[in-house]
């Protein structure tokens, strides 16, 4: 199978790329995130460990590795209606917080908005330009308070 597009010519921003490190404990990261997200308008419904079950399942040996399914309601009504429903294919917006070594975490997130657009999930058209713009400055102001 081939590719559309080569991965390694997308710029992060096109997909909303964002990271940042906190120095804190795994649970203490996990609680700040989830606190910042949700002052920053993102109810999160969907949280959990995927190492905790890779490590009971297959003994992977995984560092800590956490999801935050993120979501603004108002934003995912109006994305589900702009894609036809698709984009709940990509629900929720995850934010990933894993451990680089003890009491540093990294916390990583990309826009299913701007992912959707870019595999043609979405349209390019002034309402998903706004959405993107909505979540983006969710995003922005969720980062910069991390």
């Amino acid at each position: 199978m081939t590719l559309p597009i080569d991965p390694r010519q997308i710029d992060p921003e096109d997909i909303g790329e964002e990271q940042s490190t906190l120095e804190m404990s795994h649970e203490d990261a996990i609680e700040h995130v989830r606190d910042v997200f949700t002052d920053a308008g993102f109810g999160v419904p969907v949280e959990f460990s995927p190492s905790e079950m890779l490590n009971e399942k297959v003994d992977a040996g995984r560092d800590p590795y956490y999801v935050l399914g993120a979501c603004n309601p108002g934003v995912a009504d109006r994305a589900l209606e702009t894609t036809d429903n698709k984009l709940g294919a990509l629900m929720a917006c995850n934010v990933v917080i894993w451990e680089e070594e003890p009491g540093k975490q990294v916390v990583y997130h990309v826009s299913i908005m701007r992912v959707a657009r870019l595999v043609g999930m979405a349209p390019d058209n002034e309402e998903m330009a706004d959405i993107v713009a909505d979540t983006g400055e969710f995003v922005d102001e969720a980062f910069a308070n991390l």
